[in-house]
């Protein structure tokens, strides 16, 4: 029998709901719908039906299956067969499989009633799992007939990643608003997770995954907002939408908020989402709709829009930034939405308040610019699309989110099939996306590797094909971090055959890294298709009719270039540049929680206080968290780790139900005084997740948002510093962060002889790591202890954080400072290390005999291990890898490897090495820390190292040629250090795109006063007036006075808006004339009335607008404010200026 014809005798069955669906109120009940079967299914026997089952598992996708090799014209991959479907003159159309949609039937489940009995039907997902259990991608060959099509199904916005600092962003957008080119939109950050919906077969999409508890949850809450939305027509209205996003090939991104999927900033009060994107995929690339078109399109179907701002004039964009500097340390969401009404141009409240349903605690902003026609645009949507009413708040739903999950705990298959029963067939007719899978061999890498190989040689049957097969082709040729994970695409199931296969694959990110290397390659290549966050597709490759295979021609070719490919609608007139200006504005109560707390628990019980206490430190100061912030917010923490360590011992807090702990510890640490309410937010939303969480088998966490935050570590090195001397009478520890073959040891040994040494009097040690047996680190800190003065060369590689967090720990403890030395080499995107660098690193290696670490030629798997070493420092480029050390430990060495004027690397060590890299991310993905003699990949591997060996060796002239000599290393390492023991190190200045921004926490605004107009202005009183000179005679203001300022307002005294509309002034000349002096015995100050800058009158919200010029020991500046009422009660001499002196100064926060 064929296996068509073997497809075609499954039966499946229909859908009967549960009777626990709706048990609470029967009244409320809604009808439901069976789905009409496609196609009449013959019958068969039960016999029958398990035998096609069986024949079918017993065939597998092999896991053999290796990439093809054939050689494939690349104009195959350059042209395209048709466009939009529409035959080309002279063009043979591409004959495309027909796509028969959903599968007859829908999965059942087995539920239990009350009584305990079960109502058993047949699942369709077993059936569907056994058809594609076969040799069908295994028999499968591509040749001059072969096709494919690639379908975007779900996406979100490309991940934005700005090359220019946040203060450079936030001047370009002042500057396009202020020049009328732009608005600035800002729209609230939800604090949850990635889902989307592409309709009821589209399907439900997390962050990097489908098919499992996150993307249940969401359709979950996507179908009870329906639910809330159109009461008693909801049923209807679900099937609407889905047909309709289907209909249109469209997709729709919301922020999923919940409780039941872990811990973030806090427990949310409620379950919920928010729109915040919907995307035509059409055919070609995909279109995201402007805002106001989000909120017209979310209107129509009653779904929950999230709060926006719009900022068109220069006064409303300057004073929204000050808002923000204002508020970033201590804002809440309702301070701060309050803010944001107040000074923006256009407020649109979100359908979900954030205070009511999550809570004040707040993520962030996002701003991005936009069309300067948006505001009016938005104008018109609000006027034509008017709020909802909710239909079916007053209704019974049934059970909740939470009460599901509670009622579901054995597992995660349960709470999946419950929280889908609940959802209704209009959204979800049947469940194989999330069990279709089950007892197949689906999806495996090395399959994934064959589907890729296939569809990048087949032929591109459209426009949309084409450029997703040079996205992938690039990312492969660039080794960007990303996995294309591949699955069967069991909506396709009635039209697959052994000549026409289906399948999802998910472009999963693995860094951040990639955005950021994509989007270089974008402006070299603008026709490129962006790289977007959530990125799933539907992948077809099908074998074309003999009378329908296209020909290539010149018409095709033109039809390619002659697509309109570009994003112009949405760029609304504004430069690639300029539309892709995005700013993210998180706020510390926010920050606190997550990155300060939750992400420190493992280095709090693994590492203990001390160890806890330099990552939030360093975190803050990455952050630029000002003084008086960090004290306390330092004292806070301290307490925190003294109560959680007292209570739970070293075994460490879960961090997804982290807030279990840190909300009832914050709110009794708010209650003891005001300054500690400011320094939390809020607290004492204890909300129990711990009764209802969702479980995630395995401990697995699919939706990228709620994996731990990484520490954030500095874009750039700091600015230029010159770093103190290190003291005598502490040591110094010297370590490499290296590979390997970079030379350490044989550096140690010069710095040892070295007659001249470092020029310090302290006596120098070396400890050799190949040689300590042991725990390395433990026996440098002993050492360090007995000989606490010492310069300790620590001759071992340091190669990653946790090694680093042990030597700042010894720095603490022993009283020493650290500095790293690094081999100088300019590496890649991911890699502080180049290329050329491993090759040298390892020729060095091979060279070596009876090492004492046993790395040398006679390892047998020494090129192994230096591939190890090379992928421990993967993720960080050069100047992120040297940034960090620099921040860590305030200075940096670098070991010269590489001659400049060196010819390129041969491309036989570069490919070789490149496959290598390859193969270790194989063998790691499967085996971990496997070695390499060992696994699935031996033989590879063995053959591989022969391979390097013989080519490194044939090449040994050129890697001799390209190394600094060993003895100018050596004499450069010793003057940099010399210069750090002196305390004449510089730091690396930062480039202006790279310069990390300052922007402290705003408390007033004032007009800054060039000190030397005061002096100048106080010297010629002095000389008319002898009471002016003799009040002044002893004060010698030419010291005293550092510096002056007019307050024009203060955020506690006149608020956050008062303070934030100085903004549209700011940096701005302002005249200012002195009126007046005024002194007492304790005071002395200027009254001042300041003028106008650029036609805008500047007015002090001060009662008395002053400039405070001194004040006696131990009396507060802010007394001055009294001097008026002292002068009137004849304790103050006021001495009038006639005509008054004007001097300018620039308005300024502070």
């Amino acid at each position: 029998m064929s296996v068509s014809r073997l497809f075609s005798s499954l039966k499946f069955g229909t859908f009967i709901p549960s009777p626990l669906l709706h048990q609470r109120k029967a009244v409320h009940m809604e009808k439901r719908w069976r789905k009409k079967p496609q196609a009449r299914m013959s019958s068969s026997t039960a016999a029958e039906t398990e035998d096609v089952s069986n024949r079918l598992r017993e065939m597998s996708v092999a896991e053999n299956s290796g990439e093809l090799h054939a050689s494939v014209s690349s104009s195959q991959f350059g042209t395209v067969g048709a466009i939009k479907h529409v035959p080309a003159q002279g063009v043979k159309s591409v004959w495309k499989p027909k796509s028969y949609g959903t599968v007859s039937g829908t999965p059942t489940i087995i539920a239990k009633d009350e009584g305990g009995s079960k109502t058993a039907i047949a699942e369709k997902s077993d059936t569907a799992a056994s058809k594609f259990d076969g040799k069908l991608l295994e028999d499968f060959t591509v040749d001059k007939s072969t096709y494919s099509s690639a379908q975007i199904r779900a996406t979100f916005y490309p991940k934005f990643e700005n090359e220019k600092s946040d203060q450079e962003v936030r001047t370009r957008m002042i500057e396009l608003v202020s020049k009328g080119l732009g608005t600035l939109e800002v729209s609230l950050k939800h604090s949850g997770s990635l889902f989307m919906y592409a309709g009821h077969e589209g399907g439900s999409y997390a962050k990097n995954s489908y098919g499992n508890i996150y993307t249940a949850v969401g359709l979950f809450v996507l179908g009870r907002t329906f639910q809330e939305a159109w009461g008693s027509h909801a049923s209807k209205k679900q099937s609407e939408f889905s047909d309709y996003l289907e209909r249109n090939r469209m997709c729709i991104s919301m922020e999923l908020v919940t409780a039941v999927l872990g811990d973030h900033g806090q427990r949310p009060l409620e379950d919920y989402v928010v729109v915040t994107a919907v995307t035509d995929l059409g055919k070609g690339r995909p279109r995201f709709y402007s805002t106001p078109d989000v909120i017209a399109f979310c209107r129509k179907w009653r779904l929950p829009t999230n709060h926006v701002w719009l900022f068109s004039t220069r006064k409303s964009v300057t004073s929204f930034f000050a808002v923000y500097d204002a508020l970033c340390e201590e804002g809440t969401a309702t301070p701060v939405c309050h803010a944001l009404d107040e000074v923006a141009d256009i407020s649109i409240p979100g359908s979900k308040n954030h205070i009511k349903v999550q809570g004040e605690i707040l993520e962030g902003l996002v701003g991005r610019i936009v069309s300067y026609e948006s505001s009016k645009y938005m104008e018109q949507v609000l006027r034509d699309s008017p709020p909802y009413q909710l239909e079916g708040v007053d209704l019974d739903l049934g059970p909740s989110l939470r009460e599901i999950c509670a009622a579901n705990r054995s597992d995660e298959k349960q709470q999946i099939r419950a929280l889908l029963q609940h959802v209704g067939t209009s959204f979800c007719p049947n469940f194989v996306d999330w069990f279709g899978r089950e007892g197949t061999n689906s999806h495996s890498r090395i399959a994934d590797r064959s589907i890729l190989a296939k569809f990048l040689q087949s032929n591109p049957s459209d426009f949309s094909t084409t450029k997703f097969q040079e996205m992938i082709r690039l990312m492969r040729e660039k080794r960007f971090p990303a996995a294309f994970k591949c699955y069967y695409n069991f909506h396709k199931i009635n039209s697959v055959s052994r000549d026409n296969l289906q399948f999802k694959m998910v472009i999963h990110v693995h860094s951040d890294s990639a955005f950021r290397r994509y989007q270089k390659e974008m402006r070299n290549n603008p026709g490129l298709w962006p790289l977007y966050r959530g990125f799933f597709v539907d992948l077809n490759l099908f074998k074309a009719t003999e009378d329908g295979g296209p020909k290539v021609d010149k018409v095709c070719v033109d039809l390619t270039n002659h697509v309109n490919d570009s994003n112009e609608s949405e760029k609304g007139g504004l430069a690639d540049e300029d539309a892709n200006l995005m700013i993210k504005m998180k706020f510390v109560t926010y920050k606190l929680r997550t990155f300060l707390i939750r992400n420190g628990l493992s280095i709090l019980f693994k590492e203990g206080p001390a160890a806890y206490k330099t990552y939030y430190m360093r975190q803050m100061k990455i952050w630029n968290t000002s003084a008086v912030k960090q004290k306390e917010l330092s004292k806070m923490l301290d307490e925190w780790a003294l109560y959680i360590r007292r209570k739970h011992g070293h075994k460490q807090l879960s961090s997804s139900i982290y807030l279990t702990e840190v909300e009832p510890f914050l709110e009794n640490y708010a209650k003891s005084s005001p300054q500690n309410q400011t320094l939390i937010g809020a607290a004492g939303n204890v909300v129990r997740s711990e009764d209802f969480m969702a479980i995630i088998d395995g401990g697995r966490d699919e939706e990228g948002d709620l994996e731990k935050e990484k520490e954030v570590a500095p874009s750039s090195p700091s600015p230029s510093v010159v770093k103190d001397a290190v003291r005598k009478n502490e040591g110094l520890i010297v370590f490499f962060p290296g590979i390997p073959g970079c030379a350490k040891s044989a550096l140690c040994k010069e710095i040892l002889s070295s007659s001249v040494g470092l020029e310090d009097d302290r006596p120098v040690h070396s400890l050799m790591g190949d040689l300590v047996k042991g725990k390395y680190w433990q026996k440098v800190a002993e050492q360090r202890r007995k000989k606490p003065y010492s310069i300790m060369l620590a001759d071992k590689n340091a190669p990653n954080e946790e090694v680093w967090r042990q030597i700042e720990s010894m720095c603490r403890s022993t009283k020493a400072s650290a500095v790293p030395v690094v081999p100088d080499s300019e590496g890649p995107e991911t890699n502080p290390f180049s290329l050329d660098a491993l090759a040298v690193f390892t020729f060095r290696v091979l060279n070596r005999v009876n090492h004492p670490g046993n790395l040398d030629k006679a390892s047998p798997n020494a090129c192994y291990v230096l591939l190890v070493f090379y992928n421990l420092y993967d993720g960080k480029n050069r100047r992120e890898f040297e940034a960090e050390l620099i921040e860590r430990f305030g200075s940096l060495v670098k070991m010269p490897l590489l001659k400049p004027d060196r010819n390129p690397l041969p491309e036989s060590i570069k490919s070789t090495l490149e496959e290598g890299i390859n193969l270790y991310k194989l063998h790691s993905n499967r085996h971990g820390r496997l070695d390499s003699t060992k696994g699935t990949y031996a033989q590879e591997w063995t053959k591989w190292e022969k391979q390097l060996r013989d080519i490194l060796f044939g090449n040994a002239e050129y890697l001799n040629s390209i190394q600094v000599p060993f003895e100018s290393t050596v004499k450069q390492v010793l003057q940099q250090l010399k210069s750090i023991v002196k305390g004449d190190y510089t730091a690396p200045t930062t480039t202006p795109n790279t310069e990390k921004r300052k922007l402290g926490n705003i408390v007033f605004a004032a007009v800054n006063i060039p000190v030397t107009e005061i002096q100048s202005l106080l010297h010629n009183l002095a000389e008319k007036n002898s009471n002016v000179d003799a009040f002044f005679k002893d004060k010698n203001m030419a010291i005293s006075l550092e510096k002056a300022h007019l307050t024009l307002a203060h955020k506690r005294s006149h608020g956050v808006i008062a303070v934030a509309n100085y903004g549209s002034v700011l940096h701005q000349n302002v005249p200012v004339e002195m009126t007046a002096l005024f002194f007492s015995d304790n005071l002395a100050a200027l009254e001042g009335r300041p003028g106008s800058s650029d036609g805008e009158e500047v007015i002090s919200k001060n009662v008395w607008p002053h400039v405070t010029l001194w004040t006696a020991e131990g009396i507060a500046a802010k007394e001055a404010n009294n001097l008026p009422q002292l002068f009137s009660e004849g304790k103050a001499t006021r001495i009038e200026i006639d005509p008054p002196i004007t001097v300018t100064g620039t308005v300024e926060f502070y």
